[in-house]
């Protein structure tokens, strides 16, 4: 591979880049104002080992201490083991927990004292999800230099215990269900019935197709559920799937489960499914059928990567001149914001996450009360947005740079929070640029996607790509909707 290296020669540029390049300054993503300097892999495995707890024993039976200091203690004498169910004085109060999460908790607060007074005892199982919501806690109360020390303690920790866990893989490890034979030969019958019918004449081939497939994928989330069951708490392939540090329960079930369902280059769902998992060994006709999925991700992953870096360029090109030129434009127009909601249940993304940092229109009042919550221009904090929830508001009318009236670019007001900074957008901030690159970035990791699941069917990615190609360039969807 090649690369371009930049150096930075003027004592100007070197301050910029030191201001702007360090990464203790980059650890919100402008994207989506989530963290990105979040623990990975080892570090994840390292602290999920060291929270996670063994079944206890009865509670009168459970060791007590006295304080922090002497149940860490008594783990490095021997005399309690890390994950083992423990009672300890906390702060005046008593509280069940285990060794492991003591030491997490006290390796935090050593490196930030006033931790346990923002953020309280830390008693869950840490695994990757929790860990990034931990460090936009963090990223949240703290400036960035003690955000970056947390990091740091957090990573020293994960590294410690990762590698004191000794875990490893070995071909044990992977232990097919048992009950995968009598799932496997119901899945069997089920579809012998399938075709009886459609050799009748009863159903249709395209009945026929999608039953099949039916019948198989739910076969494939019994097998997957029956090793799951099977699995030991502390296996070591379970602990890296399930804390999010490698891998995931796709690719265990294909390795203990069965591979399932795949797709051929069209991404058509082939209907005879690979029974097998890697552990056990593919037969001739199923290692064929599964060399489809794998070319194509090999195929996907070289070819799509072109095409993602030109949609950013294209981006680029539309949104460069998109900059916020003054504070307030004095629109009055805006757009109203309400949950983002699929179908009538599922809610995608909840009000309160919709309008947070961004600029109320009008003023927001409480429905019930009619006491003001929010004045009109004011920023909507997480405070501000979690009053309105809480008063049962179902709809906010916002300030949107669709309305905003600022010539040659936008406004502070209509923009609203810099999601990089959690501060409000600074004046000549090129978001026209942020905003394509926010875009263009996940469209490459799309690409690389069919790449990682090796081409098994639900996973096939090439829909990600085109598709949003198409709904920036208002284009009718290539596949049309199937009427039913």
């Amino acid at each position: 591979d090649q690369m371009a290296v930049h150096v930075p020669l003027s004592r100007k540029a070197q301050k910029e880049a030191k201001e702007m390049m360090l990464s203790v300054h980059n650890i919100l993503s402008p994207a989506h104002g989530r963290p990105i300097a979040t623990p990975t892999q080892d570090m994840v495995l390292g602290c999920y080992y060291l929270t996670v707890k063994r079944d206890a024993l009865e509670d009168a039976a459970l060791p007590a201490f006295k304080d922090t200091e002497e149940a860490i203690m008594a783990y490095h004498t021997g005399n309690v083991e890390l994950h083992e169910e423990i009672w300890v004085r906390l702060d005046g109060k008593r509280i069940q927990t285990t060794t492991g999460r003591l030491i997490f908790n006290d390796s935090l607060r050593k490196a930030v004292p006033e931790l346990s007074k923002d953020l309280g005892y830390i008693d869950e199982v840490i695994d990757r999800k929790r860990l990034g919501k931990l460090v936009g806690e963090f990223t949240r109360i703290y400036p960035t230099e003690r955000v970056a020390l947390l990091l740091d303690t957090v990573k020293r920790l994960g590294f410690r215990f990762a590698t004191q866990s000794g875990t490893t893989i070995a071909v044990s490890d992977i232990t097919v269900p048992p009950a995968k034979k009598e799932i496997l030969a119901n899945a069997e019958a089920e579809v012998e019935q399938v075709e009886l019918q459609y050799k009748r004449g009863l159903i249709t081939a395209d009945e026929r197709y999608q039953r099949v497939i039916d019948i198989w994928t739910k076969a494939r989330e019994a097998v997957t559920q029956a090793m799951l069951d099977g699995l030991d708490r502390f296996n070591a392939i379970y602990m890296m799937a399930t804390s999010g540090a490698r891998g995931n329960i796709s690719q265990l079930s294909q390795l203990a489960g069965m591979r399932g369902l795949m797709a051929d280059p069209s991404g058509r769902i082939i209907d005879l499914p690979i029974k097998a998992n890697f552990r056990e060994g593919l037969t001739v006709l199923e290692y064929f059928i599964s060399t489809h999925g794998a070319r194509k991700g090999l195929a996907d992953t070289a070819l799509r990567t072109a095409d993602s870096g030109y949609l950013t360029r294209r981006l680029v090109d539309v949104a460069q001149d998109v900059i916020v030129r003054e504070e307030d434009c004095g629109t009055t127009n805006g757009i109203i914001l309400e949950d983002l909601r699929e179908g009538e249940n599922e809610v995608i993304e909840g009000l309160q996450d919709r309008i947070i940092g961004r600029y109320a229109q009008d003023d927001v009042v409480n429905p019930e009360s009619g006491e003001l919550i929010v004045k009109a221009n004011e920023e909507i904090t997480e405070s501000l947005a979690k009053a309105m929830v809480k008063a049962n508001v179902t709809q906010v009318k916002v300030r949107s740079v669709l309305a905003c009236r600022t010539r040659n670019g936008v406004c502070v007001k209509c923009y609203g929070r810099n999601l990089a900074t959690n501060k409000s957008v600074g004046i000549g901030e090129a978001v026209g640029i942020i905003a394509a690159q926010s875009i263009g970035e996940p469209g490459t990791q799309l690409t690389m996607r069919t790449f990682h699941t090796g081409g098994v069917a639900g996973d096939d990615i090439t829909a990600g790509l085109p598709r949003v190609e198409e709904l920036f360039e208002a284009r009718k969807p290539k596949g049309q909707a199937v009427i039913t």
